[in-house]
């Protein structure tokens, strides 16, 4: 996502300086606070909401008293990404729908915005859920728009309705609606005119439209590569004409991203699509939860940290930590590990979830067998008390009982085995590097253990 690349890049330095800390303090959470604020304002974000959206995150992080929590720098990070959200309007503003169709969505900006080529994909994006929308060309005043709204209905295979442009667009809108209703279009697309700036003729003319059709959305289409104007923009507009949602375009541009974050915050209109490329299926519903996602490099990591509170004891968790970091864990803390992670659900899905897992070589291609799993686990539970203790023990005559008792192979027994032994040896390598600080030889160093030879028992 280009829009946030540098903003997400430097949110995440930040909080991956919080991530290794086992406390956080009221000086650690300053500076890290300083930081993004930096990182917003870089990134183009009004400076009034910069500073609600720090002084919200500061107060709730004091009043949590995050230096109790399991781990302090991750609920931080949960705050802030809350906050984005919510500054991004909290949940997804789904399209308004008339009761008795058609239901009339008037597109508004300033020209170059993408007004005509975002009415294509929202007319396309309408056809994916079995409507029948109808296309409208109101922009009499741009040479060749008529015909580029026409070249895109042909495309989608949707109709347009245009009058050619001696007719007023006022006149075109007001017969667009009996056109819709004698064809059954449940949605109509109205593509208005746009101009270089905001004038007094082009806000009458979208006012006398508004009054003829009633629309039920008025959808304004916003540049997200013009940054603060964009907002600026969204602000005139909503003051002449209320807006009912806003629709980001050229997303994936390499742009400083701070439109998408300022302009519910300074308009209250929701950010309801957003288009991420050229293609006319590129345009998106927009969700607020997975773009502060994103743009904290979260994966889905949330739905991940939920499950985890609600499947996993603190407790427990700490001592397995303690366990692996002094060698200590034995097959039947094993088990337990394994019971408490298939309580979060299918391993490949809490794979993807995983922020980074994408990334890394060899994961992606890794393809876990949730039968397999059910054979080490017989595996296991053929053993003795002393065998899940004390693993030497395990000498080749009790391997074979091992591998009878669980109606596996001898193969499949030392297999496990290997890969036991080979985890604890992991483990005691990942304590000594994850330093207080982190990972010695940071990624570098990870990328180096975790490696090719990375094998799963599973």
């Amino acid at each position: 996502m280009a829009a946030f690349e540098s903003l997400s890049n430097r949110l995440q330095n930040v909080f991956s300086k919080l991530r290794g800390k086992g406390k956080v303090t009221e000086d650690d959470l300053n500076e890290a606070m300083r930081e993004v604020r930096l990182a917003l304002l870089e990134a183009d974000v009004n400076f009034k909401v910069v500073k609600d959206f720090i002084a919200k995150v500061k107060e709730k992080a004091l009043g949590l008293d995050v230096s109790k929590s399991f781990t302090p720098g991750m609920v931080v990070i949960d705050i802030v990404n809350k906050e984005l959200t919510e500054l991004m309007g909290g949940t997804q503003s789904k399209l308004a729908k008339a009761n008795k169709p058609p239901t009339v969505i008037m597109m508004a900006g300033l020209q170059g915005a993408g007004k005509t080529t975002t009415s294509g994909k929202l007319a396309k994006l309408l056809q994916k859920g079995n409507h029948k929308p109808l296309l409208v060309a109101c922009d009499i005043y741009r040479p060749a728009a008529i015909k580029q709204l026409q070249v895109l209905g042909e495309q989608i295979n949707a109709p347009v309705f245009a009058l050619g442009d001696q007719t007023s667009p006022v006149e075109i809108a007001r017969q667009s609606l009996q056109f819709a209703k004698d064809n059954n279009n449940d949605y109509v697309i109205i593509d208005t005119a746009g101009r270089l700036h905001i004038d007094e003729a082009l806000m009458e003319e979208l006012k006398n439209i508004h009054q003829i059709v009633k629309p039920d959305e008025v959808l304004l289409v916003v540049d997200a590569m013009t940054g603060q104007d964009a907002v600026n923009v969204a602000q005139s507009f909503h003051e002449q004409l209320v807006l009912t949602g806003v629709v980001l375009t050229k997303l994936d541009g390499d742009t400083r991203g701070g439109a998408a974050l300022s302009v519910k915050a300074v308009t209250g209109c929701p950010i309801k699509f957003a288009a991420m490329g050229e293609k006319i299926d590129s345009l998106e519903p927009f969700h607020p939860e997975r773009m502060a996602s994103r743009i904290l490099g979260m994966g889905d990591m949330l739905s991940l940290i939920e499950k985890a509170q609600a499947g996993i004891d603190a407790d427990q968790a700490k001592e397995m930590e303690r366990k692996m970091r002094t060698a200590e864990f034995t097959f039947d803390d094993f088990l337990e590990q394994m019971a408490q992670v298939r309580k979060l659900g299918p391993l490949d899905q809490i794979m993807d979830m995983l922020p980074g897992m994408n990334k890394m070589k060899g994961v992606k291609d890794m393809k876990i067998d949730e039968k397999q799993i059910g054979r080490v686990e017989a595996i296991v539970r053929s053993m003795t008390k002393d065998e899940k203790q004390k693993p030497e023990l395990l000498n080749h005559s009790r391997r074979k009982r091992v591998a009878a008792g669980s109606g596996t192979t001898i193969v499949e027994v030392n297999r496990l085995i290997k890969q036991f032994d080979d985890m604890k040896k992991m483990m005691k390598q990942f304590s000594s590097m994850m330093g207080p600080k982190g990972p010695k030889g940071g990624k570098k160093g990870l990328k180096g253990m975790l490696g090719k030879n990375m094998k799963f028992p599973f």
